[in-house]
């Protein structure tokens, strides 16, 4: 069962529900040391019919087939499973027909079906493949066994359409397969995605261009891929390869083959260099090789940057993925900063960018860098260098937009004074201060320019004198306040004689003195923004984010929730997950969202309370926290224990309360305009387009 949460998921306490409240969930097969065991196609088909889950159906089935292919790895190594159904799929596509249309899978399948099965298909690779490019190795080197992973890869290929998609998702599957240093040099989407930007693949083919791509360390191809992956175009694609691991090239040059790349405009070597006698790159995208730092040679790194530059030609552009410690940061080692220098003097290097960590998720702790190299670049940026930082940044697509934008439009335009395109991540800086910073760190050296005079800078004095215009009205409100009521004294003495009698949040629901409501269940997808109502959630109460961070439609509200009820003025609040954390809602017409649930206060009641005093009783409760390891409260809320207070000292509680709530506001108030003022002040000096006159101070007399 928890392999079907895995399958649909789902925690593995919804399959227990499952099983439980739906009779025709299917019934188990077998048991295995007394867990049940189900057949993976009847799960299959109860979830797409019934609709529940969180997988799609084509997902469905290519989990189902992956299952399978887990299975048999107590017959078959990582390795095998690997190249041998990559190898099967493309003896598929070259051949174009089934893997098994001679009626060689009997069901159910046998010895004698399988080896029938197995010697039809090395018949076929051995004529289609008979100079060993692409399976014929892989299918030779294991024998009838594998007869299963065939009929697999036609559960592969009916999911994912294709050959080409059934491939691409099983090279995605590859740690789940342990396949872990296939999986080590793999990038983030967000990160293929923005290599992908940056070369301007599919506008230069739309134009009617033929290009060729290429990495001289190709690895599994997935930067190659993801290019490949934003075109349709791949009939003007020729694809240039090469990598150290023979294992690793016939993976690659079948992944491109399946990907629509013609034979004839296929070259993947195994080895160090390029075959440029095939053809000249257009696009060259590749990840230099990954040492761990203890052993890391920043020269080396260099060194490889060199060859990439040398694979330039006129108008061809290549994008290095490398050590940030050997691209960006100061350089130590003479040699390695002479070597980076002469780059830099070559005219080549368009732009340098610091990437945020963790876009390797193998090695979190890598921290990347982005060389984009331009062999002559347009005469608007000769001699300049765009350099870029968005190391503090998250890849999302906003950020890979404005990004792409910059380095594309330097690109085509190079520096054009005040009418170009100021980089929003960036600055152009003459490769002669580079050179005279010898060896320097090659970051921005200042922020971007279109930060430095964007609109919200420009009006930074306006807005600090506002700011400090409503401290100074905040100050006066507050000095107005205390010279009508007093300066604040709570009253509160030592309690003599009997201490109140203790009572619990469920005796006074029992004597409807508080009523409980319970929260609705909203999908997270439908709240905006800018709805008509606020939504209360476990996160608003317990502080995590602001309350009206979360709002939803009126219309949504009644179409989608139509038994959902908002809030009165003056309900509470609370929830019990993550921890306990009370709010009352004073404005009312909200609603709550599930875990929270909703205490209202009875005002008819014989001895009643008052929402802010039940609040603030519930807040001050023994025994409320949680430890960290516990999954449930330590207690539910109805077992709180409260002190039953006389009507006039709840009356006079609420007032206390009520005093400070708006002593509160007023010196908020003044903490916010101070706050404001000192960051927007701060700001301004930080990237020096503020400075400091003489300091005044208004004394209240």
């Amino acid at each position: 069962m928890s392999d079907i949460a895995t399958f649909a998921r789902v925690k593995r306490p919804v399959v227990s529900t499952w099983r439980r409240r739906h009779p025709d969930f299917p019934a188990a097969v077998s048991e295995n040391s007394g867990r049940p065991l189900f057949d993976g196609a009847q799960v299959t088909d109860w979830l797409i019919a019934s609709g529940l889950g969180n997988a799609a159906p084509q997902e469905l089935r290519s989990e189902l087939a992956l299952f399978g292919i887990i299975a048999l790895q107590d017959r078959f190594t990582p390795w095998q499973l690997v190249e041998t159904l990559g190898s099967l799929l493309c003896l598929r596509r070259l051949d174009g027909r089934p893997l098994a249309d001679d009626g060689a899978n009997a069901s159910p399948p046998d010895a004698e079906a399988d080896e029938a099965l197995w010697s039809a298909l090395m018949r076929r690779a051995e004529r289609i493949d008979a100079e060993d490019d692409f399976v014929l190795r892989e299918l030779g080197s294991i024998d009838d066994t594998a007869a299963p992973l065939a009929r697999l890869a036609e559960d592969l290929i009916e999911s994912a359409y294709d050959e080409r998609g059934a491939y691409e998702w099983l090279l995605a599957a590859r740690s789940r397969l342990g396949l872990d240093s296939l999986a080590a040099d793999a990038v983030t989407p967000e990160l293929r995605s923005l290599l992908t930007q940056l070369t301007d693949l599919r506008v230069r083919l739309e134009r009617g261009e033929s290009l060729t791509l290429a990495d001289p360390h190709a690895r599994a191809g997935d930067l190659l891929a993801a290019l490949l992956d934003d075109t349709e175009d791949r009939d003007r694609v020729t694809v240039l390869a090469a990598d150290p691991d023979d294992r690793l090239t016939r993976i690659t040059r079948r992944r491109f083959l399946l990907a629509g790349v013609s034979e004839l405009d296929l070259d993947v070597q195994t080895g160090s260099d390029l075959e440029e006698r095939f053809a000249d790159p257009d696009i060259v995208v590749t990840q230099l090789p990954y040492r761990p730092g203890e052993d890391r040679s920043v020269f080396a790194a260099l060194t490889e940057l060199e060859r990439v530059a040398y694979l330039l030609r006129p108008g061809c552009t290549a994008l290095v993925l490398g050590p940030a410690d050997a691209l960006v940061d100061e350089l130590k080692s003479t040699e390695a900063a002479q070597l980076r220098s002469a780059l830099l003097r070559e005219n080549i290097v368009e732009s340098v960018i610091s990437l945020p960590g963790g876009v390797l998720p193998f090695r979190p702790g890598y921290r990347p860098a982005l060389w984009t190299l331009t062999r002559g670049p347009v005469r608007e940026a000769e001699g300049l260098v765009l350099l870029a930082d968005i190391s503090s940044e998250q890849l999302t697509s906003g950020v890979r937009m404005r990004l792409a934008e910059d380095v594309l439009l330097w690109r085509a335009e190079g520096f054009r004074g005040l009418d170009g395109h100021d980089p929003r991540y960036g600055r152009v800086v003459p490769v002669a201060d580079l050179d005279r910073a010898f060896g320097g760190a090659l970051t921005p050296p200042a922020p971007p320019a279109s930060a430095i005079w964007s609109d919200k800078v420009t009006e930074r004095p306006a807005l600090i004198a506002e700011a400090e215009a409503r401290l100074e009205r905040a100050t006066a409100d507050t000095h107005t306040y205390e010279d009508e009521r007093g300066s604040y004294r709570g009253a509160v003495m030592r309690r003599v004689g009997r201490l109140p009698r203790r009572t619990t949040l469920g005796k006074l629901i029992t004597a409807r003195r508080v009523t409980r409501l319970p929260g609705h269940r909203i999908d997270e997808k439908q709240l905006t923004r800018d709805g008509h109502h606020t939504v209360l959630g476990s996160e608003e109460i317990t502080g995590e984010r602001p309350v009206g961070d979360r709002r939803i439609d009126r219309l949504l509200l009644a179409t989608a929730y139509e038994r959902a009820a908002l809030t009165e003025p003056g309900d509470v609040v609370y929830t019990l997950a993550p921890r306990l954390g009370v709010y009352v809602d004073h404005d009312g017409f909200s609603v709550v969202a599930f875990p929270a649930r909703i205490l209202r206060v009875n005002a008819d009641a014989t001895r009643p309370l008052t929402p802010r005093g039940l609040a603030a009783l519930l807040g001050a409760a023994r025994g409320t926290a949680r430890s960290p390891s516990a999954v449930r409260p330590a207690r539910r809320i109805e077992d709180y224990q409260l002190p039953d207070l006389d009507p006039d000292e709840v009356l006079r509680f609420e007032a206390l309360l009520a005093e400070t709530e708006r002593r509160e506001r007023l010196l908020r108030a003044q903490s916010d305009a101070l706050a404001e003022a000192r960051r927007l002040t701060i700001a301004g000096l930080a990237d020096g387009t503020l400075t400091l006159g003489e300091a005044r101070t208004i004394n209240r007399m």
